[in-house]
């Protein structure tokens, strides 16, 4: 999952960071209100971990109701100090999913993180992914351009169907080894580049409008481009 941690106390954001990167998770880590927002209104974030008590004049609470008033739906898990029963209840009044009291155990926040992460994916993702005349059905695992089938391995469906998922967004390699392949880090391995050539050569080929990129330096991106030619 792609994680915001905004959380002002190193020690303690060194901690959930290293952990969720232990897990197999992304993590960005802002350490006061202000930068938290905007990192927040800038991805499509999974879940995001927001301490309670921030420097800088944006405290937790003031990030969240910002969020909530701007549309921004993310599950957001609280983490505070402040344990009374009357905080937990503003917490969770001003939109958090979920709320955790310091001190706490990883495998805990964790849980919490994974189970937000579950949740939030059932209630926001359609079961059928679209984008331009391509269809990626995640029940059947089964994809069509323009109606017509289109013949793909187990990996290269996987491949297709994150990118599509994520559409409009640049993937980097790294997170794509991480999401389809399992690597959390890069192997110096040219896999995605084959896989990519043949998935590109299935989904666009026979058609005048590419919809998987090459942003050079960086990774793919699956979008529609009025082109005939490929990078």
């Amino acid at each position: 999952m792609r994680c915001l941690l905004i959380e002002d106390d190193v020690q303690t954001a060194r901690f959930i960071r290293d952990g969720l990167l232990r897990s197999g998770h992304e993590v960005t880590l802002c350490s006061d209100g202000a930068n938290g927002l905007q990192q927040a209104g800038n991805g499509a974030w999974d879940v995001i971990v927001l301490d309670r008590m921030l420097p800088g004049g944006i405290d937790g609470l003031a990030v969240l109701a910002t969020l909530r008033a701007q549309d921004n739906h993310a599950p957001v898990l609280v983490l505070s100090a402040l344990a009374g029963l009357d905080e937990r209840v503003r917490g969770l009044r001003e939109g958090c999913d979920d709320y955790l009291t310091k001190p706490f155990a990883f495998e805990e926040l964790l849980a919490r993180i994974e189970a937000l992460g579950r949740r939030a994916s059932v209630a926001a993702n359609p079961s059928v992914l679209n984008v331009a005349d391509l269809s990626v059905d995640t029940r059947t695992r089964r994809a069509y351009r323009d109606g017509k089938p289109i013949a793909l391995q187990p990996r290269e469906y996987q491949l297709l169907e994150y990118l599509v998922r994520y559409q409009g967004e640049v993937i980097t390699r790294k997170r794509l080894l991480a999401a389809v392949w399992g690597y959390h880090f890069d192997p110096e391995t040219n896999v995605i580049d084959v896989q990519m050539s043949r998935l590109r050569n299935k989904v666009d080929r026979d058609f005048p409008i590419a919809l998987i990129h090459t942003v050079r330096g960086v990774g793919y991106t699956v979008q529609p481009l009025d082109e005939t030619s490929h990078d």
